[in-house]
C-alpha cells in the first residue's frame, strides 16, 4: 500500500498539479462554472413544463394545461433565453476568463470570443414547413432572396437556434481561443493606442483593445474564409461533426467513463480537487450531452445520450467525490473513535449537500492510507453498475440539470425527470458504497484502539 502511494505521489501528483495550474484549462473550467445560473434556469423551466404540460397532456388533463398556459409560456421564454443559446454564454465567459488569466482586459476578451463564435458558424437557416405551399408562394419567396421549395424555406443571414445551443460548444472553445490568444499576444506586445491619463479608464481600455481586437477578428474571418473556400463548409460545422460529435460519442464508452472516475479519485486523495483538474474534460464532453438531453426532453424527442455530466453525481459522487457522505454515516454508526465521530458530526450537514471538504481535510481522507482503497474503489464500482444499467435502458438517463448542492436521492429523482427506478438505483449504489466503506471504518477504529 505504501509503495503504491509513494509511486502515485512521485509521478501522478506533480502532473495533476501542473495540469490544474494551466491557465487555459483554468479558464475553460471557470467559463463553464460561470454559466451555471443559465444552465439551472433552463433546466428548471424544462422541469416545470414537464410537470405542467408533458405529463398532464399524457393523462388527458387538457383543462389543467390550458389553465396554466401562461406559466408554460413563461417557462418557454426562459428556455429561449438560456439553454437555447447556451454557446453564446459560454463563449462570453470563456473569452473573459482566458483574457483575465493572462492579465489583460477580460471584457474585451469576452466580446472577441463571442464575435469569433458568430463568425465561425453557419448563418443560413432552413425551416421545414408542416404544409406544402403553392408554387406562386415559392416564387415570391425565391424572388425575395430566400431559397424555397414546396415544404421548406432557407434564408441567408439568419442564425438558426440549433447553431446556438450546446451543439456548437467546440466551435466556441476553439475560435474563442484563437481570437483571444491573438488579442492577448498583441496586448503583451504593447501594440495598443495609448490615451492620456486624463481620459476615463473605460475609454482608455477600449482604445487599448482597438488594434489587437481588430486584428484578431480579421484573423478569425480569414481562417473561416479560406476553409470555406477549400471545403465548401463552415469551419464551425466541420468541428461539430468531426471533433465534438465523436468525442461525445466516445464519452458514452465505458473506458472513458471509468478512467475519468478513477483519475478524479486519485487526484482528490492527494488533496488536489480532481473535479476541477478534470473539469475541462467533464464539462466539454458530458455537459453538452446533458444539455442536448434537456433539449430533447423539452421537445418530447428521444433522449440521445445515456451517460452525461450529472450521471457521475447521482450514482457515485453523492456527498462529493468518493461518496463520502456514506463514510460519514458509517463513522457515526460504527466507529469507536471519538475524534472521527466528532469530525463526522460536523461534516454531516455539508456532506448532505455534496460539500465534502470538511470530511476530506478534517478527518482527513486525504493521504489517509486506511481509506485509500474504499475512496478509489467505491465510486469505480458504483459507476460500473450504474453505467451498464443505464446503457441497458433500465433507468432513464439524466435529462435535467439539477443544482449540485441538491441532496443525494432527491438529486437522482429530479435529474432523471422523476424516474423512481433511477432513484432506486441511486439508493442501491449508495448502499454498495456504504458496504465498501464500512470494513475500513471498523479497521480504523481497531488501529486506534491498538495504538492506545
Amino acid at each position: 500500500m505504501q509503495a503504491i502511494m509513494n509511486w502515485l505521489e512521485k509521478y501522478v501528483v506533480p502532473i495533476a498539479t501542473k495540469i490544474g495550474s494551466i491557465k487555459w484549462l483554468m479558464a475553460l473550467r471557470d467559463g463553464f462554472i460561470a454559466t451555471m445560473p443559465i444552465t439551472m434556469a433552463g433546466s428548471l423551466s424544462t422541469l416545470l413544463n414537464a410537470l405542467l404540460q408533458t405529463y398532464p397532456e399524457q393523462w388527458g388533463w387538457t383543462g389543467f394545461v390550458n389553465a396554466v398556459q401562461p406559466i408554460i409560456t413563461i417557462d418557454g421564454t426562459v428556455w429561449n433565453g438560456s439553454l437555447a443559446i447556451f454557446s453564446i454564454y459560454f463563449a462570453s465567459m470563456w473569452g473573459y476568463h482566458l483574457a483575465h488569466n493572462y492579465g489583460v482586459d477580460g471584457l474585451s476578451g469576452s466580446l472577441l470570443s463571442v464575435a469569433a463564435f458568430f463568425m465561425s458558424i453557419n448563418n443560413t437557416s432552413m425551416v421545414s414547413l408542416t404544409k406544402n405551399i403553392s408554387q406562386s408562394a415559392v416564387k415570391v419567396l425565391n424572388d425575395s432572396g430566400a431559397v424555397a421549395t414546396n415544404n421548406s424555406v432557407t434564408v441567408n443571414g439568419v442564425f438558426a437556434m440549433g447553431q446556438l445551443n450546446s451543439a456548437n460548444l467546440f466551435t466556441a472553445m476553439i475560435f474563442g481561443a484563437i481570437a483571444v490568444s491573438i488579442y492577448i499576444w498583441l496586448m503583451k506586445k504593447d501594440l495598443t493606442i495609448k490615451m492620456p491619463d486624463s481620459v476615463p479608464p473605460a475609454v482608455s481600455k477600449a482604445f487599448a483593445a482597438l488594434i489587437p481586437g481588430m486584428i484578431s477578428m480579421y484573423a478569425v474571418s480569414l481562417i473561416n474564409f479560406l476553409f470555406t473556400k477549400m471545403t465548401g463548409a463552415f469551419f464551425g460545422d466541420w468541428l461539430a461533426k468531426t471533433i465534438q460529435a465523436p468525442l461525445m460519442k466516445a464519452g458514452q464508452g465505458f473506458g472513458m467513463v471509468i478512467l475519468v472516475t478513477f483519475l478524479v479519485q486519485i487526484f482528490w486523495f492527494f488533496g488536489i480537487h480532481g473535479s476541477n483538474v478534470l473539469g475541462p474534460v467533464l464539462e466539454s464532453i458530458w455537459t453538452p450531452a446533458q444539455n442536448l438531453n434537456i433539449e430533447a426532453m423539452k421537445n418530447h424527442a428521444k433522449i440521445p445520450y445515456q451517460w452525461v455530466r450529472g450521471s457521475f453525481d447521482i450514482y457515485a459522487w453523492f456527498g462529493g467525490a468518493g461518496g463520502t457522505v456514506l463514510l460519514i454515516v458509517a463513522i457515526l454508526a460504527f466507529s469507536k473513535r471519538s475524534d472521527e465521530k466528532a469530525v463526522a458530526k460536523l461534516a454531516l450537514a455539508p456532506g448532505l449537500f455534496n460539500i465534502n471538504e470538511p470530511i476530506m481535510f478534517g478527518l482527513p481522507v486525504v493521504l489517509n492510507a486506511i481509506y485509500f482503497i474504499p475512496f478509489i474503489v467505491a465510486p469505480v464500482v458504483d459507476v460500473t453498475i450504474a453505467y451498464f444499467i443505464t446503457q441497458a435502458g433500465w433507468v432513464s438517463p439524466v435529462q435535467v440539470a439539477v443544482p449540485w448542492i441538491t441532496p443525494p436521492v432527491l438529486y437522482a429523482f429530479l435529474a432523471t425527470n422523476f424516474d423512481w427506478r433511477a432513484t432506486l438505483l441511486s439508493i442501491i449504489t449508495m448502499v454498495i458504497a456504504f458496504m465498501i466503506w464500512l470494513p475500513f471504518v471498523k479497521a480504523s477504529s481497531k488501529i486506534k484502539v491498538d495504538d492506545e
